[in-house]
């Protein structure tokens, strides 16, 4: 039996000591896990069981086949307390099963109001074909900070854009002092480009949950990712912005459409790829839309026929509804795959019980999970020779793009992480230290990356077509070094047989893709 870190000096000593103690249940376990599922480094098949197996063939492939689970054989402590990370395929099916029911609540006018996952239309039913031509501004908020865009469509199509800060006080202060501060900030962009005398058309990319009452009305059901700002909620957006605007006088702009940035990444990737059917964004938060059947919407209260079709434009049968799927579970139907490290998470967030589905695959959250789970292991002996650090133990201090620098390195090197723990106060990490770091991050970044691919098949299905591209975007699918292949490997256990999928990044969705909303809609209004 391997012990971590066996006794090389007095002080690795004291921690066989405090193993010794725990001798029979390790015995107990490692019998109990070598009948019922076979070595870790067993010839057993990743479907049969989504965790650390692999073969003698499967760990000689390269460092980013996604069929190897994972890089070194943790300790068996440690994997044994990383075990509730882990979901097995019989829990992923459930999680569809469970998300395409609540998808069905959220759909539905009876069952609307109760359902967790909202379902929102966008009236968004028309997408771009590439021959969008014009001058449009693009707002887009989504986080700490937000972006103004100029966006040139046409034979040469050019971008030019800015990032602003969105401070802290404003983001808990007033609802009024936000919109000003945009606004500010729209006439200073304006006004640097010597756009003053110009009308121009604006889309709005609002990544927050809203109940979209038409293309440019959209009231917002709650705020998320650190947002607090009063008097906003159950208001309409759109109507803030344009009276912010008008409060400043000094710039022409019109507001044609308002949208999340799942909705904008999508209605990006369509304007290259006519079959793009969904949008999901894996980032700070996490959310999805897609295009559904207008048969399947009761919620629907616009025109039932088809959105007149010629040559400039893509002909949609159905209407692109934003999920707002971040609440997935906040009824308790995640329960059963649900931690004690997201319990505590939820706990000690601004939101309490709610944006569970969101808090156990963004990167908001997951560094923190990561976090949680080594304090856990410092605590019983495992990992550091039982010694924290003064930072390690400072709640959030764990970034999530650690996970990704960590996951980076080639297996056996260890330079990232030595890094990464050296910032933590951590300056005499063993390699099995290192090693039993990078099985943490391993079993958070999977089971997130599995949740969303989960989220993508049950889309996928439901939207029933042959041949689909998924637009994605987001710092966690963007950054971390097998997120990508996770998802494409496991999307393809779960959707129905003969269906062809591809994952497609999207270049700047909630900038261009506000843009191209408010090309379509500048288009039609002529």
């Amino acid at each position: 039996m391997e012990i971590v870190a066996a006794a090389d000096s007095d002080e690795r000593g004291l921690t066989l000591l405090r193993v010794v103690g725990q001798l029979q249940r390790v015995i107990v376990f490692l019998h109990s896990f070598a009948c019922d599922r076979g070595h870790l480094w067993s010839t057993q098949s990743a479907e049969a069981r989504q965790g650390p197996v692999m073969s003698d063939e499967q760990i000689t492939k390269k460092d980013d086949d996604v069929s190897r689970y994972f890089t070194s054989p943790p300790a068996s402590l440690v994997r044994e307390i990383c075990e509730e990370l882990i979901l097995s395929q019989e829990n992923l099916k459930e999680v569809c099963d469970v998300l395409h029911e609540e998808l069905n609540k959220g759909l539905g006018k009876d069952t609307n109001p109760e359902a967790t996952i909202k379902c929102f239309p966008t009236y968004v039913r028309e997408l771009p074909n590439g021959k969008e031509k014009g001058r449009f501004l693009a707002l887009d908020l989504g986080g700490t900070n937000f972006r103004v865009l100029l966006i040139q469509l046409g034979e040469k199509c050019s971008m030019d854009s800015r990032i602003y800060a969105v401070p802290q006080p404003i983001m808990v202060g007033p609802g009024d002092g936000l919109f000003d501060h945009i606004a500010e900030c729209l006439a200073s962009f304006i006004k640097e480009r010597e756009l003053g005398d110009e009308l121009l058309p604006l889309g709005f990319t609002f990544s927050f949950p809203c109940k979209q009452e038409g293309l440019t009305k959209a009231r917002l059901a709650r705020w998320t990712k650190g947002f607090k700002c009063a008097g906003v909620e159950g208001r309409d957006v759109v109507e803030l912005l344009k009276a912010a605007i008008a409060r400043r006088g000094d710039c022409k702009i019109k507001v044609m459409g308002v949208l999340n940035d799942a909705t904008g990444c999508l209605i990006s990737c369509a304007f290259a790829k006519q079959n793009c059917r969904a949008g999901i964004i894996i980032g700070t938060g996490t959310n999805a839309c897609y295009m559904e059947k207008l048969e399947k919407v009761e919620l629907w209260d616009g025109d039932l026929d088809e959105p007149h079709q010629d040559d400039t434009h893509v002909e949609v049968k159905g209407v692109i509804i934003n999920t707002e799927w971040g609440a997935f579970g906040d009824n308790g139907c995640l329960d059963f795959i649900r931690t004690e490290y997201d319990n505590n998470i939820d706990c000690e967030s601004i939101n309490p019980g709610r944006q569970l589905y969101e808090k156990m695959i963004s990167g908001m959250y997951m560094g923190e999970i990561a976090r949680q789970v080594i304090i856990r292991l410092v605590a019983e002996g495992l990992l550091f020779n039982g010694n924290s650090s003064e930072i390690l133990e400072e709640k959030g201090s764990f970034f999530t793009k650690y996970i990704s620098e960590i996951e980076s390195d080639k297996p056996g090197d260890y330079n990232n992480c030595r890094v990464i723990l050296e910032e933590l106060g951590l300056n005499s990490a063993t390699d099995t230290d290192c090693a039993n770091v990078r099985h943490v991050c391993e079993c958070v970044s999977r089971r997130a990356a599995y949740l969303a691919a989960a989220g993508v098949a049950v889309l996928l299905n439901r939207i029933g077509e042959e041949s689909v591209t998924v637009a994605v975007d987001g710092s966690v699918y963007r950054f971390h070094p097998h997120f990508h292949n996770l998802m494409t490997e496991q999307i393809s256990h779960l959707i129905k047989p003969g269906m062809k999928f591809g994952l497609m990044l999207s270049e700047d969705g909630s900038g261009r893709g506000a843009a191209l909303v408010a090309a379509v809609a500048s288009r039609n209004s002529r």
